[in-house]
């Protein structure tokens, strides 16, 4: 070690002298004295691990209080943020699992306030002045929208699948075809939660066909269950077949064997009065005759994260005395923005209308070309010669294992900045606050305006500005 890093180790201040001149400051003296402890230790770790490992780029002015100080506060900062954090998504994935997936619509918001900060008749029955049940708030609206007999609701699909089939099947076979053996994000696999539910796996056909005959002829003394389950996230196309729900359940019929969907995403709506392609709709599964559907709340439905099941009234009630029950179930909170969101549902138009991701599924191609231009129009304002603002299609999808193979033509607004890389670009946007997440195609940073809201564009433009200035020569 030469003298100067000698020098300079000896010169960093210890952690009580920072803290006593870090309180001397009015935006650090309410600062927890465990963060504030913490971010200084921090900082001076750092440093003495740069000088140790020979680092000859630091400058004696960094071992001073007031240099030192100023790396405490950013790390103060940070440690002061919420780790969960609002983001804006740009990426054009309507449904994007890791950003959130749905957005709430402005009424389940609203109840959901209320509900929060206040105490409510969560499990008291006002109408008899007794004990009630959580899912009473619910199960007549999902009853009303989906003409089920039952309904009930847990906290995500993979509880309502591992539920229903503990209940139905545990120690005993559930027949379900092998290309509906799916994996889907999260590493939810069916074959892994039948095999923790107690079930057994038996699968019939092959990967890409699959006949009635098939179930017919695997049916025994041991079956306990028909199960169908949506592919999801993938698609098989070319020489397939797969059996109707409805021949399935004729088949469970004439065997006395119970019939179950497992509808992945779930909608109420059907998409092809809209131009899209079909999708099937818990109520057609319900019409079909099947004992139990499940689908989640917070996919195309547009609510909350849960898990639904509706179906055969004798069923539901068995699943509702399953002890699982107890641990799946959902808590206040989720109940009123699922009621508020279901509620929307007695009238299609009024869901339309009001839910965010079907409203993001169906924003007119004049609507998204005037959000672009009002990017864009903001991003050319800034003037830097160094970033280039492109208009541009692209294909926005709906994500969350919905429409895998949908593509919806979308507009975006592409930047380059000279003499930085499109990943040096989504990194700084990135790190924003709110941080912008977008995606790079043909080495430009991509923002899709279909999944953009219209308060997004002011912080769009104010990262770009902050940028431009962190990045100057």
């Amino acid at each position: 070690m030469d003298d100067q890093t000698r020098n300079l180790l000896q010169r960093l201040p210890g952690v009580d002298r920072l803290l006593d001149y870090a309180r001397q400051f009015d935006r650090l003296r309410q600062v927890p004295h465990s963060v504030l402890r913490n971010a200084t230790r921090t900082a001076l770790d750092a440093l003495r691990h740069r000088l140790l490992e020979g680092d000859t780029d630091i400058d004696p002015g960094e071992v001073e209080e007031a240099a030192v100080l100023q790396r405490i506060e950013t790390l103060v900062t940070t440690a002061m943020q919420p780790n969960l954090r609002p983001t804006v998504n740009a990426t054009g994935v309507v449904i994007h699992t890791n950003l959130g997936r749905s957005l709430l619509c402005r009424e389940a918001i609203e109840n959901l306030s209320v509900i929060a900060s206040r105490y409510s008749n969560l499990e008291f029955n006002l109408a008899e002045g007794r004990r009630g049940s959580r899912y009473s708030a619910v199960e007549d609206l999902l009853c009303e929208i989906t003409g089920a007999e039952a309904g009930l609701v847990v906290n995500n699909n993979a509880g309502a699948v591992l539920i229903a089939l503990e209940t139905m099947a545990k120690e005993r076979e559930v027949i379900v075809s092998r290309g509906e053996l799916v994996e889907i994000g999260g590493s939810f696999r069916i074959p892994d939660v039948m095999s923790k539910s107690g079930a057994r796996l038996h699968e019939v056909g092959t990967t890409n066909r699959t006949h009635l005959k098939d179930y017919a002829a695997a049916l025994g003394e041991q079956t306990a269950l028909l199960l169908k389950v949506h592919q999801s996230n993938f698609a098989i196309t070319g020489f397939t077949k797969a059996v109707d729900l409805k021949e399935l359940v004729e088949l469970g019929r004439r065997h006395d064997v119970p019939v179950m969907e497992d509808l992945g995403s779930g909608t109420f709506v059907d998409f092809r009065r809209y131009g899209l392609p079909w999708e099937p709709t818990v109520q057609e599964s319900v019409a079909s005759g099947a004992d139990i559907v499940t689908f989640s709340g917070d996919k195309l439905l547009g609510g909350p994260q849960a898990g639904l099941i509706v179906g055969k009234r004798n069923v539901l009630e068995a699943i509702k005395k399953n002890p699982i029950n107890r641990a799946l179930r959902i808590d206040k909170m989720t109940l009123a923005a699922l009621e508020s969101t279901l509620r929307l549902y007695r009238e299609e138009s009024q869901a339309l209308a009001h839910i965010p991701t079907l409203q993001m599924m169906m924003v007119p191609a004049n609507l998204l070309a005037a959000r672009a231009d009002r990017l864009g129009a903001r991003l050319q304002a800034i003037g830097d010669a160094r970033l280039t603002v492109e208009r541009d299609q692209v294909d926005s999808r709906i994500g969350g294992g919905s429409l895998p193979l949908l593509r919806l033509p979308s507009q975006c607004v592409a930047v380059t900045l000279q003499d930085r890389s499109a990943q040096r670009i989504e990194t700084l946007l990135r790190g924003s606050d709110p941080p912008i997440i977008g995606r790079i195609e043909k080495d430009r940073f991509i923002m899709d305006v279909r999944t953009l809201q219209e308060d997004d564009l002011p912080p769009i433009e104010t990262a770009f500005r902050r940028i431009l200035k962190k990045e100057s020569p």
